[in-house]
């Protein structure tokens, strides 16, 4: 199961919320607009819906994360976006870096659906197809090494844009905005951190005395892949931006 540190978050995967800026720019967020932050982390993109006069409730499935989100002073709260009997109330749901974690997409597309009133907004942006593929592909080769089948431990949704708009559309969203891009990622830190952080499903697979060894050899595979000439790891990122709006 994931867990999140908020300390090694802020650490070392801090470019997620400074990378999610765009996506705020494409909500452009009101003064007085009911907000629902899906996915918030540690708050720090809360802050800036807050900052532009919204009235925002955030909500994490990370107990930790929302400590570090209630520490800033925000509105969070454990849960997900099924647990709001608030139907019609929100007039924008914002998501970042969050739902490619959620391996069954369309309770969520309803969710939100619920939850928004007629001319509401969603605007988010989470992993698409392809991403960090190459991580992906060294990972199930070294499990698969150890004689684990790694298909069932990927924690990841990373659909393609017609998928997902389809999806959207399925549910009765009118589709403003749906594209597809790579974005090539540099990392504060050596990839084995980023294999800590974000890897922890294929990692706890095998006995707490073999992880190291797994992350090592991970890393082996890696390093002519993602490490370019100048010491820095570059993650394959791919993205799905979206923004749709539920018809009045």
């Amino acid at each position: 199961m994931q867990k999140w540190d908020p300390e090694q978050y802020a650490q070392h995967a801090r470019f997620v919320s400074d990378l999610g800026g765009p996506v705020v720019d494409l909500l452009d967020p009101q003064p007085g607009e009911r907000v629902l932050d899906l996915g918030c982390g540690d708050g720090a993109l809360t802050e800036r819906l807050v900052s532009a006069g919204c009235e925002v409730i955030a909500i994490d499935n990370s107990p930790e994360q929302v400590g570090a989100a209630l520490k800033r002073g925000l509105d969070a709260r454990i849960g997900d976006v099924s647990e709001l009997s608030v139907e019609g109330f929100f007039d924008c749901v914002f998501s970042n870096a969050a739902l490619h974690w959620i391996r069954d997409p369309q309770p969520v597309i309803a969710n939100v659906w619920n939850v928004l009133r007629p001319g509401g907004r969603f605007v988010a942006e989470f992993g698409g197809a392809g991403c960090v593929s190459t991580i992906r592909e060294a990972l199930e080769a070294e499990l698969s090494e150890r004689g684990l089948d790694a298909h069932g431990l990927d924690p990841w949704y990373f659909p393609t844009s017609e998928e997902y708009g389809a999806r959207l559309e399925s549910q009765g969203f009118r589709v403003d905005l749906n594209m597809l891009f790579p974005r090539p990622t540099p990392l504060p830190s050596d990839i084995r951190t980023w294999l800590e952080i974000f890897a922890q499903t294929y990692i706890s697979s095998v006995a707490k005395p073999d992880r190291q060894s797994l992350v090592d050899a991970v890393r082996t595979r890696l390093e002519p892949l993602l490490l370019n000439t100048d010491g820095l790891w570059v993650v394959d990122y791919v993205r799905i931006r979206v923004a749709a709006t539920k018809p009045e």
